[in-house]
């Protein structure tokens, strides 16, 4: 994620980072005569101040190691450079914080282990070549300054876990809310065009029953209008959902549902779809997984996950479908063998409006997600470029 992406975050990076390198600069030029070590601390002053000045720039994982190594080797320089100043030594405990500010795991474990190394060889060094003469505060209490550091590390250590965490949440919560302002805009979309993808699919479907009970039409001729009127319902009860996107509705009609029944309707339906591209739909269920749900919604539910991954699917290849019981859910597991997809793409499905199809907008599979949730069940997509797509979804088994 960037952290710089509005003008006011980096001005306001930009005055703390002038402050620390005017800090660093009076630190070379206070009381200091030129000589070699005043250029060598002049030159790791210039070198964390660059890495401090072009990281909004190259905001990346690599500026962020390169920016913590620079600052791990000031602050050793100046414990090296001036022994006489006992407080170098305390510096160095805290050098891990540099990486708590970029709020990366694995820089924090690189930091604090490239940290303890550091400081093993300085006690190695004031011990055995030093013997005490430039640090006689270290080896005048080895053990204690050994414990400081090893508590130092471990504050640092739950600091980081307790920032991190907290962090987590909020971007967690911020992901909510926006979720939350998606279904709003959703939902006041779907009451104003509701009304009128009802008046059509009402004429429709009384046209379609008047026709059915005519008897002056050929048999053969109406064998599919029960399923065109199915459909149909299906469809009307798609509306309503929409409708309950923008006032939820409390009362939930539900009943024991045998998931083997809606699956083998769901196949049933979607077979001819799929010979379109020579798919077929490879069914295996264990009998007696029966959830509390609705029978419609779970039926609308399949239907959408199934479509998708014969559409998804190279021709000629096979749909499979699990229905099997574990540790007390049913899971239900839709694989193809399509092309796949990237992590960044499957955490953005369910997201009203987005789509990968061309001509796609995403509120179907919102739905999916709305009633998986509405059941107290979960969903879960698994994905491999080049290699396919598997969607699992478990409800409480009744």
């Amino acid at each position: 994620m960037k952290e710089f992406q509005d003008g006011l975050h980096k001005k306001n990076y930009y005055l703390i980072v002038s402050v620390i390198i005017a800090l660093m600069v009076l630190g070379v030029v206070i009381d200091n005569t030129v000589n070699m070590r005043f250029i060598a601390h002049g030159l790791m002053v210039a070198v964390v101040s660059g890495c401090l000045l072009l990281y909004p720039r190259y905001e990346n994982t690599i500026m962020r190691y390169i920016t913590v190594f620079a600052s791990t080797g000031y602050l050793y320089s100046l414990f090296y450079l001036y022994p006489e100043v006992w407080s170098g030594f305390v510096l160095l405990c805290f050098i891990p914080a540099l990486s708590i500010l970029f709020f990366d795991r694995k820089l924090f474990y690189f930091s604090l282990v490239l940290n303890a190394m550091l400081i093993a060889f300085t006690f190695i060094y004031t011990i055995i070549i030093d013997q005490g003469r430039n640090y006689p505060y270290l080896i005048s209490d080895i053990a204690e300054n050994i414990v400081n550091f090893i508590a130092s590390q471990v504050i640092l250590y739950y600091v980081f876990h307790l920032s991190n965490e907290r962090m987590k949440k909020q971007r967690l919560y911020f992901e909510q809310i926006q979720q939350a302002e998606r279904l709003k805009t959703t939902g006041q979309m779907a009451a104003a065009v509701a009304h009128e993808i009802r008046n059509p699919l009402t004429v429709v479907k009384g046209f379609l029953q008047y026709y059915k009970e005519d008897p002056d039409l050929n048999g053969n001729f109406k064998r599919n209008f029960s399923l065109m009127i199915d459909e149909l319902h299906t469809a009307e009860h798609v509306i309503t959902q929409f409708l309950a996107m923008a006032k939820p509705d409390q009362e939930k009609l539900t009943n024991s549902v045998d998931i083997e029944m809606v699956m083998r309707d769901v196949t049933e339906l979607l077979n001819t779809y799929g010979l379109l591209n020579d798919n077929n739909i490879d069914l295996s269920i264990e009998a007696g997984c029966y959830v509390n749900a609705n029978h419609i919604e779970l039926k609308q539910l399949f239907i959408n996950l199934i479509k998708n991954a014969i559409e998804a699917s190279p021709y000629g290849t096979a749909v499979y479908v699990t229905v099997e019981e574990e540790k007390g859910h049913v899971a239900i597991r839709v694989m193809d063998n399509g092309k796949g997809m990237t992590q960044e793409e499957v955490n953005s499905l369910g997201t009203p409006f987005y789509s990968l199809k061309s001509k796609g907008t995403g509120l179907g599979l919102m739905i999916c997600y709305n009633i998986v949730g509405k059941y107290n069940g979960t969903i879960k997509y698994e994905s491999q470029q080049g290699i396919g797509t598997t969607v699992t979804v478990r409800f409480p088994l009744k």
